[in-house]
């Protein structure tokens, strides 16, 4: 099993940045797929970025490309998401997702586990 716990969620002006957190506890971290998901109330989640095992090129939504950046550090089981110049569409709850797979996945049905979420607010 595995669990994500998101962090670096806030409120924060259009244009500016902010850095999510996605710590993942389990023994095989560097062997699972995360990805990132986002959703607002009454829409349907969507795909941000995901990022795979070593060699896999990560994903990006185009909405988001250019913008975001997906990394993971490894040795401190953890996956970020640098978010910049925010516009006010990116305001969501931003959740992680993980699952022992080969590839970085844009489909939320391909991850087993996943965080509780974290608010992005973006103002003006």
């Amino acid at each position: 099993q595995a669990q994500l716990v998101e962090s670096g969620g806030g409120l924060v002006q259009a244009g500016g940045s902010l850095i999510l957190s996605c710590a993942v506890s389990g023994r095989a971290f560097s062997a699972f797929a995360v990805g990132w998901f986002r959703q607002v109330l009454g829409k349907e989640r969507e795909f941000v970025a995901a990022i795979g095992r070593s060699g896999v090129k990560p994903r990006y939504a185009d909405s988001v490309k250019g913008r975001f950046a997906i990394s993971r550090d490894n040795a401190k089981n953890t996956v970020y998401l640098q978010m910049n110049s925010l516009k006010p569409e990116d305001a969501a709850v931003y959740y992680c997702a993980a699952n022992m797979i080969d590839y970085a996945s844009v489909y939320d049905s391909h991850y087993n586990y996943w965080g509780q979420g974290t608010q992005v607010t973006v103002s003006s």
